[in-house]
C-alpha cells in the first residue's frame, strides 16, 4: 500500500477547485479531514463576570521568596 497526502480546496459551493491527478486503473480509499483555518478560530474570551477585573499589584517576574530559601539551589 502506498500513501499520498493531498490538500484539496473547494469553492463557495463545496466543489473542488482543481481535480487531483490520480493513478490509472486503481482502487482508492479516501478519508477527508476538514482543515481549520487559523483566521477562522474564535479568540478565547474570559467570562463576562470577571473580564477586565484583574489587577497586577506587584512585580510579576521576580520570585516571591529569595533564592536562599529554595531547596533546589542547595
Amino acid at each position: 500500500m502506498q500513501a499520498e497526502k493531498l490538500i484539496l480546496e473547494t469553492d463557495n459551493n463545496g466543489h473542488l477547485m482543481q481535480q487531483p491527478k490520480l493513478p490509472a486503473n486503481a482502487r482508492l480509499e479516501a478519508i477527508f479531514l476538514v482543515l481549520e483555518e487559523l483566521s477562522h478560530k474564535k479568540k478565547r474570551q474570559p467570562p463576562a463576570d470577571i473580564a477586565g477585573k484583574g489587577k497586577i499589584v506587584g512585580d510579576i517576574i521576580a520570585p516571591v521568596v529569595p533564592p536562599e530559601d529554595w531547596d533546589a539551589v542547595q
